[in-house]
């Protein structure tokens, strides 16, 4: 099982997006989203590493991304941001089946829900998804598909409270898978942070979620 563990960095919360990413360069754990779980069909790696670290309530995820087309045809919660430019995190608890997973187009866009599968899902309300810290280097404004090598980040802080615990209640560990996909753009691909061992693309598979040490 692969794990990484998330480091307290406080006040993170409170920082601009400049300061934010100032903070997990120097203090955060990094790792890459790096698997190529169907290479026959989806051959393209584009290069993605992420960082990741806590503040009090929040859990912090910072992506870095390099390669072509850049997408954000959707712009309100709970679209289909998958088809977009897009980064992914699921987390769920050790003790419980079910996981949320927080899906965000490279202009923020977020679809976040709770599940047990693919199919058994319940979207989270707007208010809940507009509780979690956004910030993005691409403009926050949709678009059609842009041609070309893109490089952008993305930093999402996500209350702890939002996916079932308080500060209090926090366990030492959580299950997690990161990924990277862009369903309809030109260069379709699908890749993890913890292999996937599946016949065709499917994130939603709890199975193979990694280990997430919170400190």
């Amino acid at each position: 099982m692969k794990t990484i563990f998330a480091p307290f960095i406080p006040g993170l919360d409170r920082m601009s997006f400049q300061d934010l990413l100032l903070a997990m360069e120097t203090g955060a754990s990094r790792d890459y989203v790096g698997c190529v779980n169907w290479p026959d069909a989806y051959p393209y790696k584009p290069v993605v590493a992420f960082d990741v670290a806590r503040s009090e309530r929040h859990l912090f995820v910072s992506y870095h991304v390099e390669g072509l087309d850049l997408k954000a045809v959707f712009a309100n919660s709970n679209d289909p941001v998958w088809q977009d430019s897009c980064v992914e995190f699921f987390v769920g608890d050790p003790a419980s089946p079910l996981y949320y997973n927080f899906e965000f187009n490279c202009i923020g866009t977020c679809l976040a829900s709770k599940r047990t599968c693919a199919e058994d899902r319940v979207f989270l309300q707007p208010e809940e998804i507009g509780r979690i810290i956004r910030h993005t280097s691409v403009q926050r404004t949709a678009f059609e598909e842009r041609s070309g090598i893109f490089f952008w980040h993305l930093v999402a802080g996500i209350p702890f409270e939002v996916f079932g615990f308080t500060p209090e209640t926090l366990p030492a560990k959580l299950r997690v898978n990161f990924f990277k996909c862009g369903d309809k753009t030109s260069h379709p691909h699908y890749l993890s942070w913890s292999p996937i061992v599946f016949p065709k693309p499917n994130f939603h598979l709890p199975e193979f979620f990694g280990e997430l040490n919170l400190e």
